[in-house]
């Protein structure tokens, strides 16, 4: 049986895409999503997230999570939700390996701190950033910019989007204006980001120490876990306990998903991508899931995102992109030549693009060629 039969009939079909902004032949024996996800993975954008930071910025460690990494992780609890529900693994994978093309370097600290340098000239959405390097900024092909992606795909990618941002879009932003939903395969990656960024944070803040086992004890959802693994594995210790019980917690989250998308898919009797736009979402959690990941994601914030050492990193990332941003905006000059063209039709949007392209590193490295007098390697 093809992998076009088994889709279900609310799938979205590659064969029925909306499209591409510039028409281009088939790519057969390739299906349409499957060509934009090897395109978003030979992408430069998509290389860097190497070296961008997840939580803990790139120096701190070798084992912490990246964008990339994590963008990796999700694409495969996406695939594998997508499989179950007979969705579209295809256009789930794309989607997440896109996802987060367009964060800054430094994580939510470098995100905030762009936006607010930006906000007298559109502000800042890495969202929107993101469907902006596939849309303009990646330079790969000769008859057109960025990675000429499908509707669907860009559609995912452009999970959030401010009304006004949205009305500028044309019809990638229309569901936004609409209130309408996107396709079930960008619901799904859209929650696969969220399994996997909680849980993984739970594992690097127990890695770095600036969480405790004996905090996250006090977490439901983590201690009903912790407490599962100890009794079948009374001898179990260290990083294996840690992993089993983070195993444990992924796997609930997503057969609780699973499980009650596909109870609200058929309560819906959708029969249709177009009957899935005009329904309520229907990729989602159980009640009861719901206030336990509240409940993680609270302890997240307060513990790890909140701690001192955390809030350092941040406030020396943000004095970075800030510095970076004013000095380029009060002379343009000190931009890379291909940048400095591109300043001259709107400089702060190029320079945002450019801030935005960097990785942890190059963004440090680029902060002391232009405020001190060291000797820096070009």
């Amino acid at each position: 049986m093809s992998r076009r039969a088994e889709l279900a009939i609310y799938a979205a079909h590659s064969t029925q895409t909306r499209g591409r902004q510039h028409a281009e032949p088939s790519a057969a024996p390739r299906s349409e999503f499957q060509r934009d996800r090897d395109r978003i993975v030979h992408s430069s954008a998509f290389r860097r997230l190497e070296y961008k930071t997840q939580v803990f910025v790139n120096h701190e460690g070798d084992l912490f999570r990246t964008r990339l990494t994590h963008s990796l992780e999700v694409a495969q609890i996406g695939r594998t939700i997508a499989r179950i529900l007979h969705l579209n693994e295809d256009l789930v994978e794309a989607i997440a390996l896109a996802h987060d093309l367009g964060h800054t370097p430094f994580g939510h600290a470098g995100q905030d701190a762009l936006n607010a340098c930006m906000k007298t000239h559109g502000g800042f959405e890495h969202n929107l950033q993101s469907l902006r390097v596939v849309d303009r900024l990646e330079e790969r092909y000769a008859e057109f910019d960025g990675l000429n992606l499908c509707f669907e795909t860009r559609e995912g990618i452009l999970k959030h989007c401010a009304l006004h941002n949205a009305r500028q879009l044309g019809d990638i932003g229309e569901r936004f204006i609409l209130k309408q939903q996107p396709s079930l395969e960008a619901q799904v990656a859209n929650l696969a980001d969220e399994i996997a960024y909680n849980n993984h944070d739970v594992d690097d803040g127990l890695r770095s120490g600036l969480i405790t086992l004996e905090q996250l004890q006090k977490i439901g959802l983590f201690a009903r876990h912790l407490h599962a693994a100890q009794v079948k594995y009374p001898q179990l210790a260290g990083r294996r306990l840690i992993n089993e019980t983070v195993r444990r917690m992924i796997n609930t989250l997503v057969l609780d998903l699973v499980e009650h998308s596909q109870d609200a898919i058929s309560g819906a009797g959708v029969d249709s991508l177009k009957a899935v736009r005009s329904a309520p979402m229907l990729i989602g959690f159980s009640p009861a899931l719901v206030a336990e990941n509240h409940e993680l994601k609270q302890f997240l914030r307060q513990h790890l995102y909140r701690h001192y050492r955390v809030a350092r990193m941040s406030a020396k990332a943000a004095k970075v992109i800030t510095d970076l941003f004013g000095a380029f905006l009060a002379d343009p000059g000190l931009l890379p030549t291909e940048h400095q063209k591109k300043a001259q039709h709107d400089a702060p949007r190029a320079i945002a693009d450019y801030i935005a392209g960097m990785t942890d590193r190059y963004a440090m490295r680029e902060y002391r060629r232009l405020f001190t007098i060291e000797e820096v390697s070009l």
